[in-house]
């Protein structure tokens, strides 16, 4: 039996899963003013966004705290 981590709301979610989600939401612009990014103002993609955050992880935790608060301001997505 696998234990679950019921007190990780990330656990299960893939990066892209979290980005493409914010994305949907807001849109690049959303983003840019929420988390001023270069990823997100200047010629904003999905794959050069990953590349980035996989690399950085102060703006990945940046992104993965709004997408918590987001969740918790409006229940499971």
């Amino acid at each position: 039996m696998a234990v679950g981590q019921p007190n990780n709301p990330l656990h299960g979610l893939t990066l892209e899963t979290i980005l493409t989600r914010l994305v949907d939401r807001w849109g690049w612009d959303g983003l840019a003013r929420d988390l001023p990014l270069a990823c997100f103002r200047i010629d904003p993609s999905l794959p050069s966004a990953l590349k980035y955050l996989r690399k950085a992880d102060r703006a990945r935790r940046k992104l993965e705290d709004l997408y918590v608060r987001c969740m918790t301001e409006e229940g499971p997505a």
